[in-house]
């Protein structure tokens, strides 16, 4: 009994930590980035404003691209609790369900939520540069480069159908 309580409160509490500490972590910055996103985008406004007169159409789409600044920065921070909570919520739900009598967990989930758990810090830096726009142009490109070899090892000429796989793989970036 004393076992089954510990191991509730152990997990528990330990997961809720984790995602408190990383909701309030992740909050201060988004906090700061919309600050700095803020700053920026009325600094632009005043240079543009000084510079020349502004058109309706050139305030609007800096207008647009501050509202997409804030949309990717809060994208960016759901994505990574999100990955947090997918990589050890199943892990944390398995530990406590083992403790029910009732409840019978196969050894092969039971490996399968640990591997999630444990492959969570050894996903975060793909996860981290995948969502930046540089990182996934250069694999984008490095993909389109592969494919290309492998699609045409021998030819050295270029004809429609490579156009058209090259639009079309362009298209799925």
């Amino acid at each position: 009994m004393k076992f089954a309580v510990f191991t509730v409160v152990f997990h528990a509490t330990s997961f809720t930590l984790s995602l408190l500490t990383l909701c309030f972590t992740y909050f201060k910055v988004l906090k700061v980035a919309r600050f700095h996103c803020k700053r920026i985008d009325i600094i632009t406004v005043q240079t543009l404003l000084l510079l020349v007169d502004i058109h309706p159409s050139v305030k609007q789409r800096c207008l647009m691209e501050q509202k997409r600044r804030k949309q990717r920065a809060t994208k960016k921070i759901c994505i990574f609790i999100g990955s947090f909570i997918f990589c050890f919520a199943p892990y944390v739900i398995t530990r406590l369900a083992e403790l029910l009598p009732v409840v019978r967990v196969s050894p092969q989930w039971g490996i399968a939520s640990k591997c999630l758990a444990y492959g969570k810090p050894a996903s975060d830096p793909f996860v981290y540069s995948l969502l930046r726009q540089q990182y996934k142009k250069a694999l984008v490109n490095m993909v389109n480069k592969l494919l290309r070899r492998d699609l045409y090892p021998s030819s050295g000429h270029s004809n429609s159908l490579d156009t058209e796989n090259d639009c079309s793989l362009q298209r799925i970036s």
